[in-house]
């Protein structure tokens, strides 16, 4: 598929010095980094640890975790109902 993109004069040009350097097509430099940024973006978000307080090893949950809907709030996840 051809397509135009308009992208900034230092941006192309150290995209085409890196290909170059790769001896590599400016597409396939492109190509690759957009496979990459779009399968990084696919990750899933890192998991946030429940509250606690305490000294580490002795800390308690500032959660009630037999409190499904206070863990989803302190999750920040609440699930559609």
């Amino acid at each position: 598929m051809r397509t135009t993109l308009n992208l900034s004069d230092v941006l192309a040009a150290e995209a085409k010095l890196r290909a170059a350097s790769e001896g590599r097509t400016l597409t396939s430099f492109i190509e690759e980094a957009l496979r990459d940024r779009l399968a990084k973006s696919a990750e899933p978000a890192p998991v946030r640890p429940l509250p606690t307080f305490g000294e580490p090893g002795t800390s308690r949950f500032l959660v009630d975790i037999d409190d499904r809907d206070a863990l989803w709030e302190a999750l920040d996840e609440v699930p559609a109902r």
